[in-house]
């Protein structure tokens, strides 16, 4: 593996990159742009890269499937960091184009939802095509294939274009959240705002049967902060979860939820308990009663005096 380099979704200019250059391992290493999400997750298994960073979260979009999708199937990974970046978009142009000249727009499929109501508003009849990241629009309008390109406007210098509007976004704090995925390891230390992410897999279709799962967590006293179903390709009906869920899997309460999971589900696939972005321990709510760490020692104690005759 070479550890000297990262890859991101590409091409250079992409929101993804921005948010790489934020980490401050990044500036030791080879940052390597990738084709798709696929390909720098392959280039992570393969060896080609010690870690990728792509977006997994949108707050106006939600979670981005082509992710969720990659880090589900295939030889399993793992996230390592995430990195939140705050987005607006600028319309990137060839030089001495007229906003009365874009006939054609271009971005990733994501960037439609956040720039929807201004493209209406200032460009009504624009025919919009979709490409594989906003870097490559740029890409593409600088070969003339489109009139204008949404992306960062950082983008413009990289392809010779000109912001013709910048600070675009239909709601204001739009984020996307980035991680970091790396090969299987053992997780850093608990920092005390931390996040775990996990994959559950239903073992049969029956009344209840998600409600089974969450009330693993719930039981415990620990607060999801994503849930998100996707196709498991089975057939229809068939899905999987990705869960976000708040705590450490060495904090006692997350551990045993993921051991309860483990108990009643097929498949339970770990991808990772690492740091929560721009949250200090200080911040993080107080645990519910009977959820730390000592009340579950006190209880395990317990229950060995009882069997011990000691109780």
């Amino acid at each position: 593996m070479s550890a000297t380099r990262f890859t991101y979704l590409g091409p250079e200019g992409t929101f993804t990159e921005a948010a790489l250059r934020t980490l401050p391992e990044a500036a030791t290493r080879e940052l390597v742009p990738s084709v798709s999400v696929q390909a720098a997750l392959d280039a992570v298994r393969n060896g080609e890269a010690a870690a990728a960073l792509v977006p997994i979260e949108n707050s106006v979009e939600g979670g981005i499937t082509s992710t969720l999708d990659e880090l589900v199937a295939g030889e399993p990974l793992m996230i390592y960091r995430e990195v939140l970046l705050s987005i607006a978009f600028a319309l990137l142009v060839r030089p001495g184009t007229k906003l009365s000249d874009i006939k054609t727009v271009t971005a990733h499929p994501a960037a439609q939802t956040q720039v929807r109501n201004w493209l209406k508003a200032n460009l009504p009849d624009a025919v919009w095509e979709s490409a594989a990241s906003n870097a490559d629009g740029a890409r593409l309008v600088q070969e003339g294939r489109y009139d204008a390109a949404f992306a960062g406007e950082f983008a413009a210098a990289t392809y010779g274009l000109e912001p013709l509007v910048s600070e675009i976004h239909d709601m204001e704090n739009a984020q996307t959240r980035f991680v970091l995925v790396g090969r299987p390891a053992r997780p850093s230390a608990p920092t005390g705002a931390d996040k775990t992410s996990v994959v559950i897999w239903l073992g049969d279709d029956h009344p209840g049967a998600l409600l089974e799962l969450l009330q693993e967590f719930a039981v415990r006293g620990v607060n999801l902060m994503l849930i998100h179903s996707r196709p498991t390709g089975a057939g229809l009906g068939n899905y999987c979860f990705a869960v976000d869920a708040e705590g450490h899997i060495a904090d006692r309460r997350v551990g045993e939820a993921l051991m309860g999971l483990k108990r009643i589900c097929p498949n339970v696939r770990f991808l990772g308990s690492y740091p929560r972005a721009g949250v200090e321990a200080a911040e993080v709510l107080p645990l519910r009663a009977g959820t730390s760490d000592q009340d579950f020692v006190a209880a395990f104690d317990w229950l060995a005096r009882c069997q011990d005759g000691r109780a």
